[in-house]
């Protein structure tokens, strides 16, 4: 649509007001910051609650939240000048530039572009390998998650068809650092953060003292309100920085929009009109789930480097969230009308999100809706309890398991691509440990006459499914695992493991 076409409607000043107010309320959130650009100028920033609960210390426009996967696009960012100065092709293989890689089919391995690291179309399954980046802290590292590909199976053809990815975007940022001469972390510093004057932003290895407000990711629970995995004075660099692993103020995030909305001139030299294209072209198409059909009117999604692209009430759309534990966020903007909006928030801010975008986006395109969160909240929760909804089985009835009765089953197992985990004796009770996960350990429990694993972090969710399988004259014990909740969080890939057993318990 022509931006000449985009004639303005009248909105109501007040309702970014409401919409703040009233998502805070009706979510219970601890921390949120809110800002929204029209026709190129700032017009709104709102800050609210505190960075830790119960700290006193209150969330502003400056404090650092972590953006999850809105990182991604500021890895595309950094491929994309590297692409301008000359020091690589979109389509060049990965290959040539990381001569170690590889997946697990050889002619994927081959054909694997550059550009394929970020469009989500290798063929693995959702989310695949994703428990070498979480949870943190863990010791796989870059190099680990290089060697692991290779033996996660695909789940359908390469190319042919759209399933998210994080550990792909990690070799991206290796391969950004091979073809730039410099780490990623160092990378995203000198040819984003810097020329863009994003200096609140951190990435790689960073103090608190001198970062000043950062947020802390919370949970729900009982009490309100908690704080979980609650940074140190030193906050360390981390694997999965390219694919979730940068922090940035609302400050830094609006002069991140303002580039893609209205960039200036120096912006313009910064990154070419070639390559800004080239991320916001359609590269593979994503499916369009019922209620983005139905609350916004969406006909087609797809993906570009490192954002998606969708229609919403017949107007274009780029965006990315970001999800990670206890922290939420969203860019999304409105080309067209040189429009758009971030939202930041430190606590379990799934519905919380999808409301404010939704409430944000009318404001925009259909103010005469005149859309109120509560009614919003209030759809989404019908949508949730309506029949059918859950898959989540009842395990009220676990109890632990005797080692007695699994004796059989006890020792040292291994995956190819995640280590070794222990299934050993503990008190009469048996305990899975993982070697290079370390949170990832927990009791094993009997219910409905299959074992399952009740971590002893009760932050990670969802739980795991084991399920043990007997040796033969040919071959050891083998043990899969699998999500208790089948709609659970899909980085908790357990059912990509494929684990042998290789020692006892005393070894």
């Amino acid at each position: 649509m022509p931006a000449a076409a985009v004639q303005p409607e009248p909105r109501d000043p007040a309702a970014l007001d409401r919409i703040f107010d009233d998502s805070m309320m009706r979510f219970g959130l601890p921390g949120m910051a809110m800002g929204v650009i029209e026709d190129g100028e700032v017009v709104h920033v709102r800050t609210g609650g505190e960075t830790a609960a119960g700290s006193d210390d209150p969330v502003t426009s400056a404090t650092l939240f972590k953006i999850a996967s809105n990182s991604k696009a500021m890895t595309a960012a950094v491929l994309a000048r590297l692409v301008d100065a000359g020091k690589l092709r979109w389509d060049d293989p990965v290959t040539r530039h990381l001569p170690r890689f590889r997946m697990y089919e050889d002619w994927v391995t081959r054909e694997m572009q550059v550009r394929d690291l970020l469009i989500h179309n290798s063929g693995l399954p959702e989310g695949a390998g994703d428990l070498m980046l979480w949870p943190e802290p863990n010791d796989f590292g870059r190099a680990d998650i290089i060697a692991g590909l290779a033996h996660l199976r695909p789940e359908r053809s390469f190319r042919s068809g759209y399933a998210y990815d994080n550990l792909l975007y990690v070799v991206a940022g290796e391969v950004a650092a091979a073809a730039g001469g410099a780490s990623y972390e160092s990378l995203v510093r000198r040819e984003v953060f810097d020329p863009l004057g994003l200096s609140g932003c951190r990435v790689g290895e960073w103090t608190r003292t001198g970062a000043g407000s950062v947020a802390q990711p919370h949970m729900r629970t009982e009490q309100g309100n908690a704080v979980i995995r609650a940074d140190g004075e030193v906050v360390p660099a981390i694997t999965s920085a390219a694919a979730g692993g940068i922090r940035c103020s609302l400050d830094d995030m609006l002069l991140w929009a303002h580039n893609w909305l209205q960039p200036t001139a120096e912006q313009l030299q910064w990154l070419s009109q070639e390559q800004r294209t080239a991320m916001w072209t359609a590269h593979t198409l994503l499916p369009v789930s019922a209620r983005s059909r139905e609350w916004d009117g969406t006909h087609i999604r797809a993906y570009g480097y490192g954002w998606r692209l969708a229609d919403v009430h017949g107007e274009w759309t780029i965006s990315h969230t970001g999800t990670l534990a206890g922290m939420y966020s969203v860019l999304m903007l409105l080309p067209d009308r040189r429009s758009g909006f971030v939202v930041m928030i430190n606590g379990d801010g799934s519905d919380a999100r999808s409301v404010i975008t939704s409430a944000l986006l009318d404001y925009f395109v259909r103010p005469e809706a005149d859309t109120r969160v509560d009614a919003l909240a209030d759809r989404l929760e019908r949508e949730r309890d309506g029949a059918g909804r859950s898959r989540m089985p009842d395990t009220s009835g676990r109890t632990p398991a005797h080692a007695l009765d699994m004796a059989a089953y006890l020792g040292i197992y291994r995956d190819p691509w995640f280590g070794e985990v222990s299934l050993c004796d503990a008190d009469g009770g048996v305990r899975f440990a993982s070697a290079r996960s370390p949170r990832l350990s927990g009791r094993v429990m009997q219910v409905h006459g299959r074992a399952l694993v009740d971590w002893d972090d009760d932050t990670i969710d969802p739980e795991a499914w084991m399920d043990l399988h007997g040796a033969t004259p040919v071959s050891p014990p083998r043990m899969t695992m699998a999500k208790v909740d089948p709609d659970g969080d899909f980085s908790s890939d357990y059912e990509d493991l494929a684990f042998e057993r290789v020692g006892g318990c005393g070894g």
